[in-house]
């Protein structure tokens, strides 16, 4: 194995990234597609609050995963020892008893969760969904060396099945049950899924429990920052359904859980690609800035193209795709496509510092983001309602990207004329796709 990885350490870095990036728009494309296929399904057998309610599960799931956070992940694909056993095995450990500690934690927040947002079946329900945080925790550390090496194929053909086996039983259970209970039983069968695919299938050694102090020190000093970065990411990516779970109903929350879906998928495709390439291109080829910026530019300009085709389209493709209870979202969809887009144009920028093992200014970037995200919606949902709310998420990354630009001139990943372009493109079309759909916006304000 170590043979392997020096080989591919020899070869063409460009090449390995646009073959890892093809995988990975295959796989998130993929995965997308079967997603929405099953939504489409599943909001048929189920009823728009159902939804809701799993945005809020979501909510508590995913914030425990983001506020326990030790930077595992970007730890391996940023450390030299990325491809020691003890160290893998040391990481290991520490993420399987983290996914106890989580489950543990759901469980106990599952009544006073269900009070404060007036919903008594998160109580069952949330218990439940946090098996999949104790199976999360045993995952190979495999997936994580495949990341590394931007070995990317196997790996995705897996998580695209447990996907899909997961998909068959939530449909499943949704015509057996009609209840929003299917939705979080096929999220646990999805996450064992995956444990059992990768154990199976990703070549290299299996994990064991390691305690080494060296490995662990290495792994805590450089995780303390991603900790406290992902804690604070935890308001920038699930703040809006915190803030909105209590000014919306369980039937709005839904039908807006539904919008996202459709309008953050180019910025969550972004994400994916930034999040697992731009790391190694920063650590390999940084005296390439040429090639870099190419690079960079390409990403902004094939997502920034995709966000903008959802704003004009979204509220078409929700009347063709969904029954006319979701109508609303589609203009939802509008205005969630358009704040994204300040996100977009400094989104691979952040991966610079962590490839630099920059993780103390990469949490600065990730509470400022955090700060204004909260901030602005309420201020926004508070006064205005949701289309309030909407404009505040896109003024919150407006308001960060000063930080971003402060973290890329600090690694001289900072590309002015790269933002300079977009800000001005894909702002112009970005306000004519607001103003194309703007009497469907207007409707948006007797939602609550």
């Amino acid at each position: 194995m170590g043979g392997l990885f020096e080989q591919l350490r020899g070869g063409r870095l460009m090449a390995r990234v646009m073959r890892s990036t093809s995988w990975i728009l295959l796989g998130y494309g993929g995965s997308q597609g079967l997603r929405l296929a099953s939504n489409l399904i599943l909001t048929r057998l189920l009823f728009p609050e159902a939804f809701g309610l799993m945005a809020l599960v979501g909510l508590v799931t995913v914030g425990l995963m983001l506020f326990s956070d030790v930077g595992i992940s970007p730890s391996i694909a940023s450390s030299k020892r990325g491809d020691d056993p003890d160290f893998l095995n040391t990481a290991w450990s520490i993420q399987v008893i983290r996914g106890f500690v989580l489950f543990c934690i759901a469980v106990a927040l599952s009544v006073p969760f269900a009070a404060f947002y007036d919903a008594p079946e998160l109580a069952t329900y949330l218990p439940i969904a946090a098996v999949s945080l104790l199976i999360a925790g045993f995952n190979p550390t495999r997936i994580e060396t495949a990341h590394r090496h931007l070995l990317m194929g196997r790996l995705t053909v897996l998580d695209l099945s447990a996907q899909l086996i997961g998909i068959v039983v939530m449909i499943v259970l949704a015509w057996w049950q009609q209840s929003a209970l299917a939705l979080v039983l096929g999220a646990v069968v999805t996450s064992l899924a995956k444990l059992v695919l990768t154990w199976m299938y990703l070549p290299g050694a299996a994990n064991r429990f390691r305690w080494e102090t060296a490995a662990v020190r290495e792994l805590l000093t450089f995780g303390k920052w991603i900790f406290l970065s992902t804690a604070f990411w935890f308001f920038a990516s699930q703040g809006d359904r915190a803030v909105l779970g209590k000014f919306l109903s369980l039937e709005s929350l839904g039908i807006y859980n539904i919008a996202f879906f459709l309008a953050a998928f180019a910025m969550q495709l972004g994400t994916a690609v930034t999040g697992r390439v731009m790391i190694p291109v920063y650590r390999d080829a940084k005296h390439e800035s040429a090639k870099i910026a190419k690079l960079r530019f390409g990403i902004s300009a094939g997502i920034l193209t995709l966000l903008l085709l959802m704003a004009f389209a979204g509220p078409w493709l929700v009347g063709v795709l969904y029954d006319p209870r979701y109508a609303s979202g589609g203009a939802i969809v509008t205005l969630l496509a358009v704040a994204l887009v300040p996100q977009v144009i400094g989104m691979s920028y952040d991966q610079a510092a962590l490839a630099a093992g920059d993780s103390r200014r990469f949490f600065v970037v990730s509470a400022s983001r955090a700060v204004f995200q909260i901030a602005f919606l309420i201020i926004g949902v508070s006064n205005f309602g949701l289309i309030g709310a909407i404009v505040g998420i896109g003024l919150a990354h407006v308001a960060t990207h000063p930080v971003m630009v402060w973290l890329a001139r600090r690694h001289a990943a900072w590309d002015a004329k790269h933002d300079a372009f977009f800000v001005v493109v894909a702002g112009a079309v970005g306000a004519l796709a607001i103003w194309f759909h703007m009497d469907a916006i207007r409707a948006l304000s007797a939602l609550n």
